[in-house]
């Protein structure tokens, strides 16, 4: 038996980045890529490596160039990282697996490393295939807390859990990460939302734009522990703007949503710093008629797009600084893994 999962890059919409403060979100999942992981019964546990993992070169050159794309670790660390968290909770509720052995690979062709939760997609994945495999059910907002784990606890990746959320549950998300709520239960309050309540939006990305986000982040993450009021001012305000947004969707308002998607891009601006090249993407998009934000941490941007002619001149004049532009298809909370 093949058992095949796929899981999608997303979009944060509002809030970003709150979500690792205590905030809320509303992100949404696309289904333009995709990362896909495939396990089947072998007589070794075996992880296959992808291009990604690659260690033979033609040049010099060309392994700088994957370094800067994906860095010194390929997808084999997210894997190996999934199997031990997913093999750690089982343990940890008194989940008895069987002994079969598996061999799993991945493949992606999300954008690396542009705020579109390319890691993350591949660990969701992941850990879809071994719950099929061993036949284990875990409760999604506790999958969404075992992805991040993953990747925080596991390989020390800065990372929310918005990301791990939305790739879980799929959609359109509302995500409320109150403190209280968080410390009690060990996760948010996670609100389904029609995904056609959304407006016509766009996609732009370049990938030499990309930052690891833990640099991204600054030193905000030091500044919020010391309660810096600039900073937690600035969380806040997410939180209100999230709140403002899911409104503007819920009572169809969407002539709204542009300029709440630039006012939270703006408040980032003001206490983060924010590289040239990703200012000039968003402040392009705006002088061509488009909102424009962050997805995530840097390097693709979100936004309101009216119409084909906006569509068109956002393509044209965003090519012309090498980013590309997309219409997201929204992908629905489906099952997310085959078997053959």
């Amino acid at each position: 038996m093949i058992i095949r999962a796929k899981s999608y890059p997303r979009a944060g919409l509002i809030g970003n980045p709150s979500d690792g403060f205590f905030g809320k979100t509303v992100s949404f999942a696309f289904s333009n890529f995709c990362s896909e992981v495939l396990l089947y019964e072998s007589p070794e546990l075996e992880i296959l490596p992808c291009q990604k993992d690659q260690s033979c070169f033609a040049s010099v050159q060309e392994l700088v160039r994957d370094v800067n794309l994906h860095g010194y670790y390929g997808g084999i660390r997210l894997l190996k990282a999934t199997i031990k968290r997913f093999f750690d909770y089982c343990l940890e509720h008194q989940i008895e697996l069987h002994n079969k052995n598996f061999t799993i690979r991945y493949q992606s062709n999300i954008p690396h490393g542009v705020g579109l939760a390319g890691s993350s997609a591949i660990i969701t994945a992941c850990l879809r295939v071994l719950m099929k495999f061993y036949g284990v059910s875990i409760p999604k907002p506790t999958q969404a807390s075992l992805i991040l784990s993953a990747e925080v606890d596991e390989l020390r990746i800065m990372a929310g859990l918005q990301d791990r959320v939305i790739q879980v549950y799929q959609g359109l998300v509302y995500m409320d990460f109150d403190k209280a709520l968080m410390k009690k239960k060990g996760h948010g309050r996670y609100e389904q939302m029609n995904a056609k309540l959304l407006p016509p939006l766009y996609i732009a990305y370049q990938e030499d734009l990309s930052e690891v986000s833990g640099k991204a982040h600054n030193n905000i993450r030091e500044r919020f522990n010391l309660g810096d009021k600039k900073v937690i001012a600035a969380m806040r305000y997410w939180a209100n703007l999230t709140d403002q947004v899911r409104d503007v969707l819920v009572n169809g308002e969407t002539e709204k949503l542009g300029s709440l998607l630039n006012k939270n891009f703006d408040r980032r601006r003001s206490i983060y710093r924010i590289s040239e090249g990703n200012i000039r993407m968003v402040e392009t998009a705006r002088a061509l008629g488009a909102s424009a934000k962050f997805t995530g941490s840097g390097g693709a941007i979100v936004g309101t797009c009216k119409d084909r002619k906006m569509f068109d001149r956002l393509k044209k004049g965003l090519g012309k600084i090498g980013v590309r532009v997309i219409r997201p298809r929204v992908v629905e909370s489906v099952s997310a893994y085959s078997q053959s």
